[in-house]
């Protein structure tokens, strides 16, 4: 059985910083295509950033290039988000998400497995 953990979140101001990790466990002998999601108050989940198998490939979505950084590390199915210059608009509940296919993952419904979600609030 295949589990997504996701750890980090929390309160902060505008401009701080924060970051997420995420591992998956269970069936672990291939890597995954990860990446994050996020969905915000009374909206529809939206495409963050997403990595691929090896980390040799990224993507973003426009509202965050330039402030976030999705990294993960060589050989595991553990990645990060490092999010800076946060602003109160990047509020929302953050998913991450892997599944087991070649390039970077920007489609939500091609991702298999999801992890339990963690706040992130900024704070004006």
């Amino acid at each position: 059985q295949v589990q997504v953990v996701q750890s980090g979140g929390g309160l902060v101001q505008a401009g701080d910083s924060l970051r997420l990790s995420c591992s998956v466990s269970g069936r672990t002998y291939s890597l995954y295509a990860m990446g994050w999601i996020r969905q915000a108050p009374g909206k529809e989940r939206e495409f963050v950033a997403g990595i691929n198998w090896n980390g040799s490939r990224s993507d973003y979505a426009d509202s965050v290039k330039g402030r976030f950084t999705i990294s993960r590390e060589n050989g595991k199915n553990t990645v990060y988000l490092q999010m800076n210059s946060l602003k109160p608009e990047d509020t929302a509940v953050y998913y991450c998400a892997a599944v087991v296919l070649d390039g970077v993952i920007t489609i939500l419904s091609d991702y298999r497995y999801w992890g339990q979600g963690t706040q992130v609030t900024v704070s004006s």
